[in-house]
């Protein structure tokens, strides 16, 4: 297995971090060189950014969109408030743990405030942006089609909360009219990339908290005691791309679930649930038990409530790990408001 931490969002001050200069005394600002195509490569790696800055919103972001980079900031907090305070709401809208994201700023005492705060925070001085490209949390192993797409994917998200906000109907209804559709197929080589990424940047929903590598996913993918299925999901506003991930292992007496996880960005439309109403299909369809194996961190409490949800009962504690079983006594069915476009094993 593969432990590394990556970085999945950096905050960035703006006065003297993004540009020279401060934007309420000298509206003349100027970019920092190469900030911009330091933004653009690690968009390109799938790092998002976002803003932490004491400025006027309506004036900073006036300058932002001046220099036409507006479109890389999700969730700015622009404001007078504590810095800390902004970098725990970015990662509260966003969905990430503060240990994913990295803080940048000019001013140390900024710096100290948000490492006292929490800890688990990187923070980096402007003065060091130069090497940041090269900083191994900013490195992802791969850079697969889902990271180029990931900041255009939280734009999409943006926009249907945004319209789920106003929608005037129950939820149900919301969900229904995003026409989702949501597929689950056997991992091929071409997908291991990005499952070894899920692995890694999966926390709150993931069952177990293990990560995998290329190469272990690849010999799971070719074992004949081992299934291993990627999920996606896709609506009317475009796709979340690939989202979901489940290693089974395949007894003659039962398959184990020895790893299920889903994005956090489909945490609200039932992801999870649906993967496993389609597990329990699977396991009755095939006429075998169906065990699942959970390991409880800080994060995943939600995982273990899922499978309470589903009907999944624990069987036995091995050391630290919960090992449930589903009866298989009830046959679930798919949510209205989803289509399921899967494969069926033989």
């Amino acid at each position: 297995m593969c432990e590394a931490k990556k970085i999945k969002c950096i905050v960035w001050d703006l006065d003297n971090t993004i540009w020279n200069g401060t934007l309420l005394e000298d509206h003349n600002v100027v970019l920092k060189m190469n900030i911009v195509e330091m933004i653009k490569a690690l968009d390109e790696r799938g790092i998002l950014h976002s803003i932490a800055s004491r400025n006027d919103y309506q004036i900073a972001m006036d300058k932002i969109k001046e220099f036409g980079i507006e479109e890389y900031f999700l969730y700015p907090q622009i404001n007078w408030g504590s810095k800390a305070a902004a970098v725990k709401k970015i990662a509260e809208s966003i969905n990430i743990g503060l240990d994913s994201l990295a803080f940048v700023d000019d001013q140390l005492f900024e710096l100290e405030e948000v490492k006292d705060s929490y800890p688990e925070v990187l923070c980096i001085n402007a003065s060091e942006t130069g090497g940041i490209l090269a900083m191994p949390g900013m490195m992802p192993k791969f850079f697969t089609a889902d990271s180029k797409m990931r900041r255009t994917m939280y734009l999409n998200d943006i926009k249907r909360n945004e319209l789920e906000a106003d929608f005037a109907g129950p939820k149900a209804s919301f969900l229904s009219s995003l026409h989702m559709v949501f597929s689950i197929t056997e991992a091929t080589e071409e997908d291991l990339k990005r499952a070894e990424e899920l692995t890694v940047r999966t926390h709150q929903l993931n069952t177990t908290g293990y990560t995998y590598s290329y190469e272990e996913l690849d010999q799971f993918r070719k074992s004949a005691n081992h299934r291993l299925y990627i999920c996606g999901l896709e609506d009317k506003y475009g796709t979340y791309g690939k989202i979901g991930l489940v290693l089974v292992e395949v007894k003659d007496s039962a398959w184990i679930i020895k790893l299920l996880l889903m994005s956090c960005r489909v945490m609200t439309r039932g992801g999870g649930n649906v993967l496993i109403t389609w597990m329990i299909q699977e396991a009755i369809r095939n006429k075998t038990r169906l065990l699942a194996e959970f390991i409880p961190t800080d994060r995943n409490r939600m995982m273990y409530m899922t499978y309470k949800f589903m009907r999944f009962n624990e069987k036995e504690k091995m050391d630290h790990v919960t090992v449930l079983e589903n009866d298989l006594s009830y046959m679930p069915k798919f949510p209205d408001y989803i289509k399921i476009n899967d494969f069926r094993v033989s």
